[in-house]
């Protein structure tokens, strides 16, 4: 099995890492200080998984997709952020390698659009979407840190695309060290993501505070539930649906499972803010701002959450 993972920050490296250990001949395409890091340095993988540590030589390293040559490639894992999809999409839709039907496409990013921006350029049905709620963190350019999981990764098609085709791709993560599956659900797996991240990532951001500790208040507890019902409107309203009838049992497992299950967790958002770099707040509270807008849902919640992580990030940028 050939892969090539786009993106070399946290989330491509924890995944690209499982499938080298699972014997799987991979190949990072990142940015040209990552490729020196990598091209020089171990990669490393710890955490509550355990550790494992792979030589350059066990993997490749290129700064453009293009340059990908024979065989071609099985399965792309786009780990890049979500205002990256545009031209990644872009990338993929033209490299040789990338373009016959037997290359799949899993879009292992956070937010809600990024499968239409890739569906525009490359067929749908090549196109998978993969929900994480695993936590990693980078340490150093070649180091990620396993922090928390929640549940296996799950993958699946928002485009009737049998999941079948990817379920020798979650079998050697799986193998590597981190639980996956295929899955015939997942636009409920997505929103089940979106109700979490929406809730959690740009609260804890503007706060500076892990996810534990909002749960712990009263005051952002009902922020935070208010946001979930806003963004269980708009899900609604918009015609898709999640593992909940309605907000209220969300919450219930929300605040009795799942921020307990990743009390500890810092989100990327916050990490990004802390390192002056642009955030995925517009596929997340601002997904759920558009989406309203375009079905006359009001989300004053999502809204303040969006404009208080853009001022953060501005503020951040200029300093």
């Amino acid at each position: 099995m050939r892969v090539a993972v786009f993106g070399a920050g946290a989330v491509g490296l924890g995944i690209g890492s499982c499938l080298i250990e699972a014997g799987a001949e991979v190949v990072f395409v990142a940015r040209a200080d990552a490729r020196h890091y990598l091209e020089t340095h171990d990669l490393r993988r710890t955490g509550i998984f355990g550790e494992v540590v792979f030589a350059p030589e066990r993997y490749a390293v290129l700064e453009d997709v293009s340059a990908l040559g024979e065989p071609p490639i099985d399965f792309v894992l786009v780990c890049t952020k979500s205002f990256d999809s545009p031209a990644v999409a872009e990338a993929l839709s033209a490299a040789p390698a990338c373009r016959a039907d037997s290359c799949k496409i899993a879009l292992f990013q956070n937010g809600w659009g990024n499968f239409e921006v890739f569906a525009a350029r490359i067929e749908p049905r090549r196109v998978f979407n993969a929900r994480v709620i695993t936590g990693f963190q980078l340490v150093s350019p070649g180091h990620v840190d396993v922090t928390v999981h929640a549940d296996a990764v799950k993958i699946g098609s928002l485009a009737g695309a049998d999941e079948q085709e990817m379920e020798p791709l979650a079998r050697r993560i799986s193998k590597g060290g981190i639980p996956a599956e295929i899955t015939p659900t997942i636009e409920r797996d997505l929103w089940a993501k979106m109700l979490y991240n929406c809730c959690l990532n740009p609260l804890g951001a503007v706060l500076e505070q892990n996810y534990g500790s909002l749960g712990d208040s009263e005051s952002t507890r009902a922020i935070m539930d208010a946001i979930a019902e806003e963004t269980f409107a708009v899900m609604r309203a918009a015609g898709f649906s999640t593992h909940w009838d309605d907000a209220a049992g969300f919450l219930r497992d929300f605040h009795g499972q799942m921020v307990p299950a990743t009390y500890a967790h810092r989100s990327s958002m916050l990490q990004d803010l802390e390192a002056g770099r642009r955030t995925e707040i517009d596929a997340m509270s601002g997904a759920v701002v558009e989406l309203g807008e375009r079905r006359g849902i009001t989300t004053p919640l999502n809204r303040i959450m969006r404009d208080l992580v853009r001022f953060k990030e501005s503020q951040a940028a200029s300093r």
